[in-house]
């Protein structure tokens, strides 16, 4: 069993109660638009856990070279497909379908439009989250992420994590 912490739209802030919400992890993600390469650093530091990651929309090439736009992996025996511009179940960003099929996931993670969304998706068999903002910047108006255990092909104790308005 792993303890995943899923965070997006960090826009080049990472706080205490970022770092915080992300321990006793054993790995971290990062749905993409980091703001700067030195986030990733930051959370690979001082959480001391490997991070997966997507580029998002606003990521310079500092982050483009190490993260991919989208990535399939398999964790226990879970499929999992990221990409920052995903969308959501009934609406997808273009292509997108395409590739959750194709990677077989029954996991989908996005992020992009700062929108804390957690919802399955019966005809693709596949569960879909996006963790909100854990930034700054954004119209969003409470910060966010999402904790979740994978067991096997199974994603169990799923938390929502509110860290407080934006702004402060």
């Amino acid at each position: 069993m792993k303890k995943i912490g899923l965070l997006a739209d960090t826009h080049g802030w990472l706080d205490e109660k970022i770092v915080k919400a992300l321990e006793n992890c054993d790995e971290i993600w990062h749905a993409g638009d980091f703001g700067t390469i030195a986030i990733a650093d930051e959370l690979k530091r001082r959480t001391g856990v490997p991070l997966r990651g997507v580029y998002g929309n606003i990521d310079g090439q500092d982050i483009r070279s190490i993260y991919p736009e989208s990535t399939g992996f398999t964790l226990e025996t879970l499929p999992v497909f990221m990409q920052h511009i995903g969308g959501y179940p009934g609406k997808y960003a273009p292509g997108v379908k395409k590739k959750i099929q194709a990677a077989g996931a029954k996991l989908f993670i996005s992020g992009h439009s700062h929108i804390l969304k957690i919802q399955f998706d019966p005809a693709l068999q596949c569960l879909h989250i996006n963790p909100g903002a854990a930034g700054q910047q954004g119209w969003h108006t409470m910060r966010t992420l999402v904790t979740f255990c994978i067991d096997g092909d199974q994603l169990t104790n799923c938390q929502v994590i509110e860290m407080g308005p934006r702004g402060r």
